[in-house]
């Protein structure tokens, strides 16, 4: 019997760890077919006209919101945003009310960030629009780990036999979670660093090497992914002072010299300068921030198709 083939029509993206290898490979060339609409004078095709997105943001987000928007508009959809602040959750309106409102309204996805984990998975049992997981507690932010997968993928080729260095704030990282979950399936050798206070119990479970030294990390590294310090977070004084995180774990240029020469420097942003990143390293030409981002709003077009339409063929991409 033949193999069917791969589709994420209607699929909720909530996590990496629920996705195979072969949907990993199919929104690849999807957010491939994406970039080269990016570059056009004229961003814009009706392969999602008629279809509706709700993004509901319960945390403050610059990156993920604003690309998801742009996202859903280059495809041609309409694209709604709200936030807390200026929403009825601020009358009491609970999260259940919320979606079944937006439900209501007859919307195609809803795209969510919320503060706690588990909420993307609560909504998706709910209701029947398409939900994708822009980020939930220290959960997951399965976009994210697309992005940066994505632009591995154009500079490496393969992941196998890689070596990936995560460091930093591993404990309330959902980027790093979702990162280590894809790296792992697809073969890389995954390190990571930080503070033990910063580092989850039992982290060698998931299949990556922890030290307690960054220079251990990185030391022939051919991906250097630094996290974002969440002073939001960070109330419990798990680390002595800024100056102090610097000092030991932040990532320098002479702690960069230790990784192989063509190492990729990612970070998913916003940078804490001269915190978990200096300003040389955050602006080297080793680093592949800037294009994160951009690769950010290709794979999330690359989603938006592929869950609202079925992955029809995309037509003049190029």
């Amino acid at each position: 019997m033949a193999k069917a083939a791969v589709s994420l029509s209607g699929r909720d993206i909530l996590d990496l760890s629920s996705l195979s290898v072969e949907e990993y490979d199919l929104i690849m060339k999807t957010a491939a077919e994406m970039k080269k609409i990016l570059k056009r004078d004229i961003k814009k095709v009706p392969s999602l006209r008629g279809k509706s997105i709700v993004n509901l943001f319960y945390e403050n987000s610059t990156r993920t919101r604003s690309s998801f928007e742009l996202a859903g508009k280059y495809l041609g959809a309409d694209v709604i945003n709200i936030s807390t602040g200026t929403s009825s959750v601020k009358k009491g309106e609970c999260l259940k009310d919320t979606v079944l409102t937006m439900q209501s309204m007859a919307c195609d996805a809803i795209v969510m960030r919320h503060p706690i984990e588990g909420a993307a998975k609560y909504i998706a049992d709910i209701v029947k629009p398409v939900v994708i997981n822009a980020g939930d507690g220290c959960h997951a932010h399965p976009t994210q780990g697309l992005l940066d997968m994505f632009t591995i993928l154009e500079k490496k080729k393969s992941f196998k036999g890689l070596k990936m260095a995560i460091i930093g704030d591993i404990l309330y990282s959902r980027v790093a979670r979702s990162n280590i979950a894809a790296w792992t399936k697809l073969g890389a050798d995954v390190h990571v660093a930080g503070p033990v206070t910063l580092m989850p119990y039992e982290m060698e479970k998931l299949g990556v090497t922890v030290h307690k030294r960054v220079e251990e990390a990185i030391e022939g590294a051919d991906v250097v992914d630094i996290l974002r310090i969440q002073l939001e977070r960070q109330q419990s004084g798990l680390f002595p002072t800024p100056r102090e995180y610097a000092r030991i774990f932040g990532v320098n240029e002479e702690r960069m010299k230790l990784a192989k020469p063509d190492v990729m420097i990612m970070h998913p942003g916003p940078m804490n300068r001269g915190l978990e990143i200096s300003y040389e390293v955050g602006y080297s030409d080793q680093a592949v921030i800037r294009e994160q981002v951009t690769n950010g709003v290709a794979v999330r077009m690359a989603l938006l198709f592929l869950t609202l339409t079925g992955g029809k063929q995309v037509e003049n991409a190029d």
